[in-house]
C-alpha cells in the first residue's frame, strides 16, 4: 500500500519493533533539521545509522508564504482510497497524504511522534491480559463537511480493515485483524481499542509513513462505500490541503491550501500533481514544467538533472527494493521448484550493477527479502538460493520435468517453457532489466516474451490483476517491518501479487507482529525470510535508492528515508 511508493511496503526499520511497544504521548512538531540525521534508536539504548534523508530541511521561518509546487507523477489512478487494494499506487499515496488524517510523524530513522493536529496522545498498556490502546483525538479535527473526527471513524476504519468481510477489497488487514473492539472512551474524541492478541506495531495504524490513513465513517460503513466512494473522486478530506479538481484531459490533480485547516497554515498555496511520462521526466524537469520528480534509478535522467543549474539530486538509502515477481498461479510457475530454478538463473549482481551504474550509488548484494544490508538483524537465510548458479537451475528444471534437448529451449509434452514478462512501456529501467532477464533465462533454456504495456495500465490492469508470469516492480519500505511483511507475503493478502506463500511464512509474520522485543522480532523476520526464499514468489534484485530531482529552493521535500513529508511545511525558500 516508486514511492513514489509502490503499494507493497516490503522492508523497514526493525528497530521500530522495540519502539512500538512504548506508551507514547506527543509533543510538538519534530525539528526539521533532525530529518537528515538518519539515526534510529535500538533496543539497548544505542543509536545505529540505518538510513538518511535528503529533503533540504528548513524551518518555516526560512520559507516564503505562497507559491505552487509542480509535482510529477507517472499516472492518474482511478481509485483514491489508499486502503483499497487498487489505491496503493505512488500517485494515490502522494496526493492523499496531503488530504487524509494520519496520526503519526516518522523521522528518518523510523521513530514515531504523534501528529497533534489529529492525535493528542496514544497509550498502549496491558489491561486484564489484553493490549489496550487509548487514542485521544484533537477535538478541533474535522472532516471537510464539518463533521468532527471521532472514535466512530476509528471504529469504522477498523471494521473495514479487520478482514471479517471479504467484500471489502483491502490492501492489508494487518493489525486490524487482531483488534477485538473499538469503543468510545471518556468522550467522542477518545477511542479505546482492545486487541485479541498483542500487536507490537500498533503505531502503524493510522500512520502516514505506513500508508494507512483514517477514513471517514460515512464512506466505510459498507463494502460498497469503501470500494467505490473514492473512485474517480475525492468526496471527503481532513488535511492541510483540499482538492480543487481532477483533470484527466490535462493529466493533473490540483490541491489548494484548505482555509478550514486547524493546524499550521500550509506554506504553499497549491500543489499540482502533473502526469509526466517516466521516460520524459528529466526533460520536463529541465524545461521547468515540474519542480519535483522521481528519476531513479535512471542513469541518463540522473546525468541530465545533475546539469540543471537551479536543480539538484536528492538521494538517500532506505529499505526500498527492486524486485522480480513470479506469479505462482501462472501454470508454468505453479511448481515452487521451477520458481526456485528461475531465481538461480538470474544474475542479480549483474542486474544491480547495471541498474546502479552512473548514479553514484554503491552496489551491495541484497540477500534478505525484508531487511537491507546494514540493518540490525540482517542475514542471508537463502540456503544457497541467493547465489547465481545456472547449472543448479538446469538440474532443478530437469528434475521438475522440463527437459532440454541439446541447446534448444525447454519443453514438456510439446509445450515450451515460455514465460511472459510484463513491463511498463515508459520505463527505461524496466526496459533494460527485461532484456537482461530474457538473456539470462535463455541460458537456462527458458524462453521469455517481453510484453510492454501502457504505463497507465501497468498496475491496475496487469500487476493488481495478476495478469503476468513475471514482472518487475519497485517496493518501498515503512518503519514497520511486520506490518509490511504481511501485505506482501501473507497468503491471501491483497498486496501479495505473487500469490504464493506458506503456513510457516504466515506464522513467522504473525510472530514478528506479536514480538515483545526487537530480538524476537528479528528472529521471526529471518524465519519469514527463509520461507520467502523457499516459496520463491519474489526475487529481491537490489536495494533501490530513492533518487529525486528538486528545485534547489524547494524545502522539506526529497528523498525521505523512513520519514514522511509534512505537507504544510513544504515550501520555497525565501
Amino acid at each position: 500500500m516508486t514511492r513514489p511508493r509502490f503499494p507493497l511496503a516490503l522492508t523497514a526499520s526493525a528497530a521500530a519493533l522495540a519502539l512500538a511497544l512504548c506508551a507514547c504521548s506527543g509533543s510538538g512538531d519534530p525539528d526539521p533539521s533532525a530529518l537528515d540525521a538518519g539515526t534510529a534508536r535500538v533496543a539497548d539504548g544505542g543509536v545505529q545509522r540505518m538510513t538518511q534523508a535528503s529533503v533540504n530541511p528548513r524551518p518555516r521561518s526560512a520559507l516564503r508564504q505562497g507559491g505552487t509546487l509542480q509535482w510529477a507523477v507517472d499516472r492518474l489512478p482511478t481509485q483514491w482510497n489508499p486502503l483499497h487494494v487498487d489505491g496503493t499506487e505512488p500517485a494515490t499515496t502522494a496526493v492523499m497524504k496531503a488530504l487524509l488524517p494520519t496520526f503519526w510523524r516518522s523521522d528518518a530513522g523510523g521513530t514515531q511522534t504523534p501528529n497533534q493536529a489529529y492525535l493528542l496522545s496514544a497509550v498502549s498498556e496491558m489491561r486484564d491480559g489484553r493490549q489496550t490502546v487509548t487514542w485521544t483525538l484533537n477535538p478541533k479535527a474535522h472532516w471537510s463537511d464539518g463533521t468532527p473526527i471521532t472514535w466512530r471513524d476509528l471504529a469504522a476504519t477498523w471494521r473495514a480493515l479487520n478482514g471479517t468481510d471479504p467484500d471489502y477489497r483491502t490492501a492489508s488487514t494487518t493489525g486490524f485483524d487482531r483488534v477485538e473492539s473499538v469503543v468510545r472512551g471518556r468522550d467522542d474524541h477518545q477511542a479505546v481499542m482492545v486487541f485479541r492478541t498483542r500487536f507490537s506495531e500498533w503505531q502503524a495504524m493510522f500512520n502516514n509513513a505506513a500508508d494507512c490513513p483514517l477514513l471517514p465513517a460515512k464512506y466505510t460503513g459498507t463494502a460498497e462505500e469503501f470500494n467505490t466512494a473514492y473512485t474517480d473522486r475525492i468526496p471527503a478530506t481532513a488535511g492541510p490541503f483540499r482538492p480543487v479538481g481532477i483533470d484527466r484531459a490535462k493529466g493533473t490533480v490540483t490541491l489548494e491550501a484548505d482555509p478550514g485547516w486547524w493546524g499550521q497554515k500550509p506554506m504553499l498555496d497549491r500543489i499540482v500533481f502533473r502526469v509526466t511520462d517516466p521516460a520524459a521526466t528529466a526533460d520536463a524537469f529541465t524545461r521547468g514544467s515540474v519542480d519535483y520528480a522521481d528519476i531513479g534509478p535512471d542513469a541518463a535522467a540522473y546525468k541530465q538533472v545533475s546539469a540543471v543549474a537551479e536543480g539538484e539530486i536528492r538521494q538517500a538509502g532506505g529499505p526500498n527494493v527492486r524486485a522480480l515477481v513470479l506469479n505462482g498461479r501462472s501454470g508454468k510457475l505453479s511448481d515452487p521448484a521451477v520458481r526456485r530454478a528461475v531465481l538461480q538463473a538470474i544474475d542479480r549482481e549483474a542486474i544491480a550493477r547495471s541498474g546502479l551504474k552512473g548514479i553514484n550509488w554503491p552496489y551491495t548484494p541484497m540477500n534478505n527479502h525484508f531487511l537491507v544490508p546494514g540493518q540490525n538483524g540482517y542475514r542471508d537465510n537463502s540456503g544457497g538460493l541467493s547465489q547465481y548458479d545456472v547449472d543448479a537451475a538446469d538440474d532443478a528444471l530437469e528434475q521438475a520435468g522440463w527437459p532440454r534437448p541439446g541447446f534448444a529451449m525447454r519443453s514438456r509434452g510439446g509445450e515450451p517453457l515460455t514465460l511472459r514478462l510484463v513491463v511498463p512501456d515508459a520505463s527505461p529501467v524496466a526496459a533494460a532489466e527485461s532484456t537482461q532477464v530474457l538473456e539470462m533465462l535463455a541460458l537456462a533454456g527458458i524462453q521469455v516474451d517481453v510484453q510492454k504495456v501502457p504505463n497507465a495500465e501497468f498496475l491496475d490492469r496487469y500487476v493488481n490483476r495478476h495478469d503476468f508470469d513475471l514482472t518487475l516492480i519497485s517496493i518501498a519500505g515503512t518503519p514497520f517491518p511486520a506490518t509490511s511483511l504481511a501485505s506482501t507475503f501473507q497468503q491471501g493478502a491483497g498486496g501479495n501479487v505473487s500469490q504464493v506463500g506458506s503456513e510457516a511464512l504466515d506464522r513467522a509474520i504473525a510472530d514478528a507482529a506479536s514480538s515483545a522485543t526487537a530480538k524476537e522480532g528479528y528472529e521471526a523476520i529471518n524465519r519469514a525470510d527463509a520461507e520467502a526464499w523457499r516459496v520463491a514468489g519474489l526475487i529481491p534484485l537490489y536495494q533501490r535508492p530513492a533518487i529525486l530531482a528538486a528545485r534547489r529552493t524547494v524545502a522539506n521535500l526529497g528523498a525521505p528515508g523512513l520519514s514522511d513529508p509534512v505537507y504544510e511545511d513544504i515550501g520555497f525558500q525565501k
